[in-house]
This record gives structure tokens, sequence and C-alpha cells, in this order.
């Protein structure tokens, strides 16, 4: 995909971002993670076209962008859906079976682990402890806290939130 399939108002909004938020003296490497997460705010994820031109305009190359990308599992370089479905495999919530609601989850939105379902309304993540652990087993969809799930719950979590 190039930078003119991506919506150019994303790169008017990040080159916005870079000139209100940063003045000159802080737009390098310093302030890179701050502009990582506006720019996946902003696009959903990080493309190659936005990370090169974040290494243009913070003048990083894109290897160290990449080197920060890969080691925070926040950011992500694929798309994700509209939905973010995350299980806690933690082990508090592992021994009250989240294993048996991933693979429920799985099955109903046809995904595995790590994928986006073709219309990209849900993705499928797991975690490994959201400190929710008196919860256990604990489902987040989005910014939802759901708690002591069952499988049977699933279809209903995920009517709420399409």
């Amino acid at each position: 995909m190039s930078q003119q399939e991506l919506p150019q108002e994303g790169f008017k909004k990040l080159e916005s971002f870079l000139g209100t938020s940063l003045d000159a003296s802080s737009r390098n490497e310093s302030s890179l993670i701050k502009v990582l997460y506006e720019a996946q705010h902003i696009f959903g994820y990080l493309p190659r076209e936005v990370v090169f031109f974040i290494g243009e305009k913070l003048n990083v190359p894109v290897s160290k962008i990449h080197g920060v990308i890969s080691f925070y599992s926040f950011f992500t370089t694929t798309p994700k859906g509209r939905n973010q479905v995350k299980i806690c495999l933690g082990t508090a919530c592992f021994v009250r079976g989240a294993e048996k609601i991933a693979r429920a989850l799985e099955s109903r939105l046809g995904i595995k682990i790590g994928g986006t379902t073709p219309d990209k309304r849900y993705s499928l993540e797991a975690l490994r402890c959201v400190g929710a652990c008196g919860l256990a087993p604990v489902v987040l969809v989005n910014d939802k806290v759901y708690g002591k799930v069952v499988e049977e719950d699933m279809g209903s979590v995920l009517e709420q939130n399409q």
C-alpha cells in the first residue's frame, strides 16, 4: 500500500501533531515513542509508509524505528479490527479455564489468536496478565473488562461490541 492509498488526512493529522506537540529541538529519537503512539492512534496500525514518513520527519533511521516497534508489544504493523478482543492467559485465568474461552473465541470468530476477521470487525489477541486475577478468567474488548467469563458468555460479549 502506498502513501497515496493511505488516507491523506492521516498524514496531515500526524504532520499537525509533529508541529503542535513537538518543538523543533525535540523532533528526534527522544520523541519517537510519542510519535509512534500518535501515528498508530491515527492509522490504527503502523504501515510501512507511515514508518518512513516518521523516520524522515524525525531524522531517525527506519531500522531504529522498527527496533522500537518490535520491542513494544503495543505497536503493530498489521491492521487490526475495530474491536480488539483480548483474552488473558496468565496463571490465574489459565487455571480458571481461559484456554477453553480462547478456543471458543477462535471458533466463534473463525480466526486464530493473533488474527483479524476478514471484515476487520474483530482482532483476537492473548495477553499474559492484565492484573485482574480476582476476576479470572478475564476477556477485554477494547477498553471494557469482562470478568469471571465462561464460554457461553462469549456470544453476548461479542454482540455488545459490534
